[in-house]
């Protein structure tokens, strides 16, 4: 792979070359001052849409990320180096019993860096429920198209017409066995080499990240961009914010190194992820007359099932998820028992061994299987029912979030129907046994095994095997600041000059991969900030180009 990475153009590199204002403050040799019109903090999904259409503006942002600028060149298509440099907690997040694993980015571009490219709009069921019960009353299917579509345009998201591999077209062909509808999914690339590596970082740039897009877009229009560097505190002063004190952290992005950056801007936005986010509102002492910072929490709780095919599935290679089904979820009631989204994680052997259960010779042989190993996954929908009320973000005695995120019986039920959904499909697509991902499961030769055996099984914390990639709410939008920690509009209620702009902003989870919902909804709220903060129409990107060329008339 070396030889090919040197043949590659790295946009970042170039960019960096041609004199992009990157400030690596890990090399900071005594403490900074900035000034912005807008400061963003976190360079994710919404943080990098944010800062784009704000620069397009004509304003002058200032990015902070803590994490490092890492580009083409530094993915080598390895786990070992990936997760330490690129995730949170090196790819160890977990809840505060330990009971279900988070993966996050930590790095520029955030999760959208690392992320398996999987993009849906909103579903309208969710959009609906956020009206009746949150009074959004602008977020209805038909006033976000405009922006979804925008947001595609601009990102490339389309149909992926290339053939599933193996590993996504056993989820088509067992469903399709048993009359479940399934369809394709639409991905985030363009030019996609189809490698199959792309929560490593994507090493042909071809997934269409914030790392490659909306950041590099915003650093031409003269942005700024602070990296290894750790917002601590808003300073609130008379209702508004004054100022914000950062961290600048080490080159291995571990410890303070004793200097400070503080920042002084017009408007803040806060996009550090829905658990960052309301980390630094809680640190900072942020207005909170309802106690709801932080509460309200939401991740697609998500449980896997393993099955073993005398093919061989190679389910490392291609792109990682293509297929998927929403059959579960649209054969619930939003309200009701939890329903669940199912899709085909790609299998590398680090993230794979660190998630099946089991250990000593039954770990061992499962893995010596690897490559006619399969995997579902059923992301459970969270939220919408008082039985599933999500989990809440506080600081540990250093400053420091933990996430309290108990599953309720009422979850547990629907993991063990997803658990019974996926081993009957992996059976039809022809697999000779089937793991459930639980600590006292073992391998299953045959339907009706399975089903006994799974309904047998207890489902309880830490024997359940659980996994997140998806973290919404803590800060969550409501018409009535009763019921939401900002508005409709993004800003913070009681707070003038403060917004937030990322996941934490959903009010329930969102029932599929959110990267589409956070990309157009924070479009929507980043253009009516810019149209605020400089009384002029927000820009508008060219149509039919993926590049903001010309501001609207």
């Amino acid at each position: 792979m070396s030889a090919t990475h040197n043949i590659i153009p790295d946009p970042i590199r170039a960019g960096l070359a041609a004199g992009w204002d990157v400030v690596d403050c890990s090399a900071l040799e005594r403490d900074r001052g900035f000034d912005a019109d807008v400061v963003v903090i976190g360079s994710g999904a919404g943080g990098g849409v944010t800062a784009e259409l704000l620069a397009m503006a004509g304003l002058k942002v200032l990015i902070l990320e803590e994490g490092a600028l890492k580009s083409s060149s530094d993915f080598k298509m390895r786990e070992a180096d990936a997760y330490p440099t690129l995730y949170q907690e090196a790819g160890a997040r977990k809840t505060r019993d330990k009971g279900v694993n988070i993966l996050q980015g930590r790095t520029v571009g955030g999760s959208t860096t690392v992320n398996w490219t999987s993009s849906f709009r909103t579903p309208p069921s969710t959009l609906g429920y956020w009206q009746r019960n949150f009074g959004l009353t602008d977020y209805s299917p038909e006033a976000m198209a405009p922006w979804f579509a925008m947001m595609e345009q601009r990102l490339h998201v389309t149909p992926w017409e290339v053939p599933p591999n193996e590993n996504n077209d056993l989820l088509r062909r067992g469903a399709a066995r048993l009359g479940i509808p399934t369809a394709a999914i639409r991905r985030n690339v363009n030019g996609c080499w189809n490698l199959g590596y792309c929560g490593m970082g994507c090493p042909t740039n071809a997934k269409q990240s914030m790392l490659v897009t909306t950041i590099p877009s915003a650093l031409e229009k003269g942005a700024t961009l602070l990296t290894r560097v750790r917002a601590e505190q808003l300073v609130f002063r008379n209702g508004q914010v004054d100022h914000l004190l950062a961290t600048p952290l080490s080159a291995s992005g571990q410890a303070p190194t004793g200097k400070r950056v503080m920042v002084k801007a017009r408007h803040y936005v806060v996009a550090g992820g829905a658990i960052n986010t309301p980390a630094l509102l809680l640190r900072s002492g942020a207005p909170d007359p309802h106690g709801l910072l932080g509460k309200r929490t939401f991740l697609h709780p998500t449980v896997i099932s393993a099955g073993l095919f005398e093919q061989r599935v190679d389910g490392y290679a291609g792109a990682p998820q293509s297929i998927y089904s929403d059959h579960f979820l649209e054969t619930q009631a939003i309200d009701g028992a939890v329903g669940y989204k199912l899709e085909a994680p790609p299998l590398h052997p680090l993230l794979l061994s660190t998630t099946m259960a089991g250990f000593g010779e039954q770990h061992a042989a499962m893995m010596r299987q690897f490559p006619h190993a399969q995997g579902l996954l059923a992301l459970l929908r969270d939220g919408f029912h008082a039985e599933a009320p999500g989990g809440t973000v506080a600081l540990n005695r250093h400053g420091e979030p933990v996430l309290d995120y108990r599953i309720t019986p009422f979850m547990w039920d629907g993991a063990r129907r997803a658990l019974l959904s996926m081993a009957e499909i992996q059976f039809a697509a022809g697999a000779r046994s089937v793991l459930p991902v639980h600590e006292l499961a073992q391998s299953y030769t045959s339907w009706s095994q399975a089903r006994e055996a799974i309904n047998a099984l207890p489902f309880k914390n830490l024997l359940m095997r659980v996994v997140s990639a998806h973290v919404m709410g803590g800060c969550g939008m409501a018409a009535d600041a009763r019921h939401g920690v900002v508005d409709g509009k993004g800003r913070y209620h009681g707070v003038g000059n403060l917004s937030v702009h990322d996941g934490s902003l959903f009010p329930t989870s969102i029932g599929a991969n959110p990267q589409l919902s956070i990309y157009g909804i924070t479009a929507r709220l980043a253009s009516g900030l810019a149209e605020q903060l400089t009384g002029k129409p927000a820009p508008k990107y060219a149509a039919g180009a993926a590049v903001p060329l010309v501001r609207a008339a």
